[in-house]
């Protein structure tokens, strides 16, 4: 037996960030998997970033984390995503190479002396009077802990789908996790079944993209020219090292889909686990859109010196030999085979509602849940949960302060607030489009938005808070310059860019060279958008009022007068913490809202029991 103050089960995504977090802030942590070679691994597609994703990585590095420079380190093609739009959805994305992340990651996972690596297969969650004591591994052993941090991905009662083919798995290759899944659903927590996919790999061997390209049925993708990094603590640009090819699906996918959708378990009962809407299978493209006439394919490499080819939006799990036949029906790919086919993955998720905003659960202290458990898809998501519940289980050890971080504050913020306060009916993607204040949360500036928050939370060392200090000063004195020149004036018309003033001598700021593109991209858009940023920030001014109002853990829900039935369950559900958050309860009105924050600040009256039935006289 031994004795850790955390301890993670799970080292994908979200267990790495979770046991660098706790470490770095002195907690001696355990860090469970059943292989060290899985370590953040990427069982789908081989990237990270993209449209709101790239934020959430910008700001997992803003903090401390890790995932910014894993990718920075490894990656083999970057693109700015959305540059055709404004500042606010930008967002950075890179191809990975799969191999070289996960042994970058397993590196700096090494590298932490607070981390005791635990290798096998996790069991019974341990909780006396209310609180989480340890961990029992299925061979037997026990380890105890304070802290617990539940990061399994889709292992939790795992089931993968191919045709009629079923395994117990949570991934390709690996076994699920019952005795886990069993033991979390003994402490009465809420939970569903979600469903997520991946597409079939191809021999690289097998495709000529040269004579593809030439007859047009691949056109290359290429990375930008000068590659934006993740991290804010990258010195030198990343490189382009790969292609990327660009086809589309025929009349001829469609027809073999729809020939063969009572085989796919999405279409014939056999899968019951909702899944992603916003990134569909192919069986659900066709079905879903039948006026569409294609859609978008693309071969991505999922290294630089290995076999694999990544089919991106050719998600399905129909039954093997029908995958051989749609991928040479695909323009190109007509004498191409398959090294192993694509499936649809059925795992076990608890309704995020039963959380804090810390991550913490409100069942049983010291227990967190982060990542695909609490219904999410996607790395980033579960890199960033990853992070907060990392923090807040080692503060939660010592008795400190929560971490949280508004929706003003990061799409971090968002990502958990939406999570915890409105819940899952599928799977959750973080979009853009989910930020009310987007135009104050861009990446160039996450880390001016949240640096000194990892610096306070105690993940910013010495040598990057230094770093960080100069850039700030240097940003507070060219703001000075634009405000007392007339290329100020300049920038407020359109067209008018700040790299081009620049360019042409008519302006001189203090730039450091490494950084400089994103210097003055944070520069230009303070100015451009001084106005609207203005509107924005008095807007989540007013807005934190309601934010400051804290609801106690014990409210008596039940006992406000002029809240209806159905208000009184949510809240008592949700349990949100502010009056903010609870306004965002879904079902929730404006009038309960208001009835809410008047009875916060009074005294709540006994519920009266009802009088007790007097039998009628008898004659």
């Amino acid at each position: 037996m031994s004795r850790f103050d955390v301890i993670v089960i799970g080292a994908g995504h979200a267990g790495v960030e979770a046991a660098y977090a706790a470490a770095r802030l002195g907690c001696s942590v355990g860090l469970c998997t059943m292989s060290r070679d899985t370590v953040a691994h990427m069982p789908c597609n081989p990237a990270i970033g993209g449209t709101a994703k790239g934020h959430l990585v910008r700001e997992i590095d803003a903090l401390g984390g890790l995932m910014g420079r894993a990718i920075d380190a490894t990656g083999l093609q970057f693109k700015l995503l959305n540059r055709s739009r404004g500042p606010a959805v930008w967002s950075p994305r890179a191809q990975a190479d799969k191999r070289l992340y996960a042994a970058w990651v397993r590196e700096a996972i090494d590298r932490e002396p607070n981390i005791t690596w635990l290798v096998g297969k996790a069991g019974r969650v341990l909780v006396e009077h209310g609180r989480i004591t340890g961990l029992a591994m299925e061979d037997g052993d026990r380890h105890d802990c304070a802290a617990l941090i539940v990061t399994t991905g889709t292992f939790l009662n795992g089931l993968i789908h191919i045709g009629d083919e079923q395994h117990p798995a949570g991934r390709h290759g690996e076994p699920p996790s019952r005795e886990l899944a069993d033991s979390i659903k003994s402490f009465g927590f809420e939970t569903g079944r979600l469903k997520t996919g991946t597409p079939p790999r191809l021999h690289r061997e097998s495709i000529d993209f040269d004579g593809a390209v030439r007859a047009g049925a691949f056109a290359e993708e290429c990375g930008d020219a000068v590659p934006v990094p993740f991290s804010f603590d990258t010195t030198e640009a990343p490189r382009n090292q790969i292609r990327c090819w660009l086809l589309h699906t025929t009349d001829r996918v469609r027809e073999i889909v729809r020939a063969n959708l009572a085989r796919s378990p999405l279409y014939n009962g056999r899968i019951q686990g909702i899944g992603p809407r916003y990134c569909p299978s192919l069986e659900d493209k066709i079905m879903r859109f039948p006026d569409r006439e294609r859609h978008q394919i693309y071969l991505e490499p999922e290294g630089l010196d290995v076999d694999e080819i990544y089919v991106n939006g050719f998600s399905m799990s129909l039954p093997r030999a029908v995958q051989e036949a749609l991928v040479r029906a695909l323009p190109g790919l007509e004498q191409a085979s398959m090294i192993r086919p694509g499936y649809a993955v059925e795992y076990d998720f608890v309704q995020p509602t039963e959380l804090k905003s810390t991550l913490q659960t409100q069942r049983i202290d010291g227990l967190f849940f982060a990542g695909q458990i609490n219904g999410t898809s996607g790395y980033e998501e579960a890199a960033a949960q990853g992070l907060v519940a990392g923090i807040n289980a080692a503060r939660a050890i010592r008795d400190e302060a929560p971490f949280t971080l508004a929706r003003d504050e990061a799409y971090i913020g968002i990502l958990v607030d939406d999570l915890v306060t409105r819940g899952c009916l599928e799977p959750y993607r973080m979009f853009t489009s989910r930020a009310e204040h987007r135009l104050l949360l861009r990446i160039d500036n996450a880390d001016l938005r949240l640096t000194p928050l990892g610096r306070e939370a105690g993940l910013v060392d010495d040598r990057r808070w230094t770093r960080f200090a100069a850039r700030r000063a240097r940003h507070e004195r060219n703001q000075r310059t634009l405000d007392t020149t007339r290329a100020g004036v300049l920038l407020r018309r359109p067209g008018i860019r700040l790299r081009d003033l620049l360019d042409r001598g008519e302006l001189a700021l203090d730039l450091e060279p490494s950084s400089g593109d994103l210097e003055v991209a944070t520069l230009e858009n303070d100015v451009k958008y001084a106005g609207y940023l203005k509107q924005e920030t008095l807007r989540a001014q007013r807005l934190r009022k309601q934010e400051r109002r804290r609801i106690p853990d014990d409210f008596a829900f039940a006992r406000v007068p002029g809240l209806s039935r159905e208000a009184v369950q949510r809240l008592s559900q949700v349990r949100p913490e502010t009056l903010g958050q609870a306004s965002r309860i879904p079902g929730m009105t404006p009038a309960a809202v208001a009835v809410l924050g008047v009875f916060l600040d009074r005294p709540l009256t006994p519920l009266t029991p009802p009088a007790p039935l007097t039998p009628p006289a008898s004659n």
